[in-house]
């Protein structure tokens, strides 16, 4: 494996590197050393610093507010910017920007193009994902939610859930079954539908670290344009497949940084603590160290097939395995080193709402306790350990499928 990047992608880096040392403060550490008030308008002015520049759009077409580069060109700047600690846009843009942005390019009418995109990149038009149900998560093809055409319009009805960031957004775009008849994994189209109408209800709900992030949204006789759907009707398990590895090689690039970055810090809370010198927690911090260079060697090898243009393959689900098991074991042995100290909360909570603690953080035991917390959710979103050790084994080791129940009767 050649872990070298190309002289055109270096030079790429330099660019980036010129800019932040431009726009980033003197002082700056990371934006988890700022308070959160700061911090978030820190993170609003940086995102249109970023969009003014072509940062958040960096592969897109010219034409459509982008800069007509490749996709290492991008891993190049999500490396560089991960590195100082500097937020890639806004949480939003995680679901307008990176899912929708792109699935648009790839299978939206040009009309679709000329209406969406330029308000996802301006930020003036915020998307959540309508994918997973209370009876469809892990095995999403089973969803229920439907929608039939009246005239001009899709009507809809059904409920998701765990949807992110639904009560700040203006549109989602879902999943729904427009053919009860067909196979599971058929008869499903994929949906853009404003949230702002009397059908829609939106009930936010708070999570372990009493913040609002995951909502339930209920869609009674919610209404849609006919022309509002992605891709061809009753074929949007494809493109929703497609929209399911748009993140492969940016978090194969980062994964390694953020979580080197955090255990850095975990290693000054055990000298903070006075227990750098004990030999259990060494050996747990050893360990640590163990995983993350194992991680970056996964992230090469999965970085690799994204940028050949490889489909999402059992990588994928070994690398979510991987490093949302040891995320676990990480902030484990944070609250061990604070000991009763965790249970006293001083300083903010991470921005961050998935995988580490924001870059720069102060390591108090607000950031470490949260992310303790954060860090119980990432063995079950985004696929559950269960399910990726299932796809790895029938995938990667060709075990036989597990067997299902018989239906009674």
């Amino acid at each position: 494996m050649d872990i070298d990047y190309p002289a055109e992608a270096e030079q790429f880096r330099g660019e980036v590197r010129a800019f932040l040392a431009e726009h980033l403060p003197a002082d700056w550490t990371g934006i988890g050393a700022l308070d959160e008030e700061p911090a978030w308008d820190f993170a609003r002015q940086w995102r249109s610093l970023l969009a003014e520049r072509g940062y958040l759009s960096v592969t897109w077409p010219v034409e459509y507010g982008g800069l007509g580069l490749s996709k290492l060109h991008h891993v190049v700047l999500v490396e560089e910017l991960a590195r100082v600690g500097a937020p890639w846009g806004m949480p939003h843009d995680t679901f307008g920007v990176k899912m929708l942005g792109r699935t648009l390019l790839q299978w939206g009418t040009e009309e679709q193009k000329r209406e969406f995109l330029p308000r996802i990149l301006d930020g003036s038009q915020v998307w959540c994902q309508g994918y997973s149900e209370p009876g469809a998560g892990s095995d999403l093809a089973s969803l229920t939610t439907r929608a039939h055409r009246d005239g001009e319009e899709w009507v809809i009805n059904g409920q998701k859930v765990w949807t992110s960031g639904a009560h700040q957004a203006d549109w989602i775009f879902a999943l729904v079954r427009t053919d009860a008849a067909a196979r599971p994994h058929a008869g499903i189209s994929f949906l853009l539908v404003p949230l702002d109408q009397p059908g829609v209800q939106v009930r936010p709900f708070r999570m372990l670290t009493g913040q609002p992030h995951f909502n339930e949204v209920f869609f009674t006789d919610a209404r849609t344009g006919a022309d509002r759907v992605v891709g061809a009707v009753n074929d949007g398990w494809n493109v929703a497949q497609s929209l399911l590895g748009v993140e492969r090689g940016e978090e194969a690039a980062t994964n390694p940084i953020l979580f080197r970055a955090e255990l850095e810090r975990l290693i000054e809370l055990a000298k903070r603590y006075g227990k750098d010198q004990d030999p259990l927690i060494r050996q747990r911090i050893a360990w640590c160290w163990s995983k993350v260079e194992i991680m970056r060697y996964l992230g090469y090898r999965t970085l690799t097939g994204w940028l050949k243009g490889a489909p999402a393959g059992p990588e994928s689900s070994i690398a979510k395995l991987y490093w949302s098991e040891y995320h676990t074991k990480v902030t484990d042995l944070a609250m061990d080193i604070m000991g009763l100290h965790a249970q006293v909360i001083e300083g903010r909570a991470p921005l961050r709402t998935y995988r580490t603690d924001d870059p720069g953080a102060a390591g108090t035991s607000g950031s470490w306790t949260t992310t303790y917390l954060i860090a119980r959710s990432g063995p079950i979103y985004a696929g559950t350990s269960q399910i990726q050790r299932n796809i790895i084994a029938e995938k990667v080791l060709g075990l036989p499928r597990e067997p299902r129940a018989l239906a009674e009767g």
